[in-house]
């Protein structure tokens, strides 16, 4: 008796191929390796991914909170608090820490506060180091609002309703907030109508503005602008006369003729005075008169002086 063939093993006569083994590679593709496996926290379905997102959008939050705190500003110390209260400084919030030694500054802060309506809010020592950054508080902050600048149209929207002829201030390079509230309070003392600041290198107004301005803050609205020279270009297409204010002008101050035109005086820094961009822009540079040539005056006395002048000879 003869063996049975094993199946497979031999051709059959219906097939048209030899005898293979195995699939001969046709499986291939679906034994193909997928890369190694993602992260628990890059699967949208794992709960890792869910803890990922809450931590994302949490740190995303705490930096945004952390970057308007650090705009905010703040009046540290019972001294500051005290006097930018009693002078008007806007103020948003009084932090007064937990179980502080009261005394008359304390006191009076609080009743000044309460008097305007200022928001009242316990805070821990710790908190208050890290509100006003790490400055000497003695228990007391105060948080300022922030300022709402005008627009230099503004500016001379508010001479055309009180009938006048436009006065402004425009300011190149004045970096000290004291200089800044000086100049406001000759503006308001002469009859000014605004004030007109760059962005960046400059002065804002700060609470040390504020109180230096002695209230004229309140009443004499600053115009703030990404580009002063041009600025400065577009007020002379309204019919502005720029007077530039220089050690170095072509003429002294009191020999300069003002027509009835409006006037806006820039004032330089007082160590570099105005800036080659901006003095070339304006229509004419003058210079105030002094006994001794090597002497300088303070950017705010200078100010002072010019708006003045331009004052009493309209």
């Amino acid at each position: 008796m003869s063996a049975k063939p094993r199946a497979g093993a031999v051709r059959k006569s219906s097939s048209k191929k030899g005898a293979t083994k195995g699939s001969g590679g046709q499986g291939r593709r679906s034994l193909k390796g997928k890369g190694p496996t993602p992260k628990a926290e890059d699967r949208v379905y794992h709960v890792a991914h869910k803890r990922a997102q809450q931590k994302r959008a949490k740190a995303e939050t705490q930096a945004r909170r952390k970057k308007k705190e650090k705009s905010d500003e703040y009046v540290a110390g019972r001294n500051s608090v005290v006097e930018a209260l009693r002078e008007g400084v806007p103020a948003a919030t009084l932090y007064v820490a937990h179980r502080i030694d009261a005394d008359d500054r304390v006191r009076e802060s609080i009743a000044l506060a309460a008097e305007r309506g200022v928001p009242l809010l316990e805070a821990s020592r710790q908190e208050l180091d890290r509100l006003t950054d790490g400055a000497i508080h003695q228990g007391l902050a105060l948080k300022l609002p922030p300022y709402e600048y005008a627009h230099p149209d503004d500016l001379l929207a508010l001479a055309a309703e009180r009938f006048e002829t436009p006065l402004l201030v425009a300011l190149d390079g004045i970096t000290d907030p004291r200089n800044l509230g000086a100049i406001l309070r000759s503006v308001a003392a002469f009859g000014g109508h605004g004030a007109i600041i760059p962005e960046r290198r400059a002065a804002a107004m700060t609470a040390a503005a504020w109180k230096t301005s002695a209230g004229a803050a309140s009443r004499i609205p600053v115009a703030r602008v990404v580009n002063l020279t041009r600025a400065l270009e577009e007020l002379k297409s309204q019919g502005v006369f720029v007077l530039g204010l220089d050690m170095d002008g072509d003429v002294q101050l009191p020999e300069q003729d003002f027509g009835p035109e409006p006037v806006c005086l820039v004032i330089g820094s007082e160590g570099k005075g105005l800036s080659r961009l901006v003095a070339e822009t304006c229509d004419q540079i003058v210079s105030i008169p002094m006994a001794a040539s090597t002497e300088s005056l303070n950017a705010g006395v200078a100010a002072g002086v010019a708006l003045y002048e331009v004052a009493r000879r309209r």
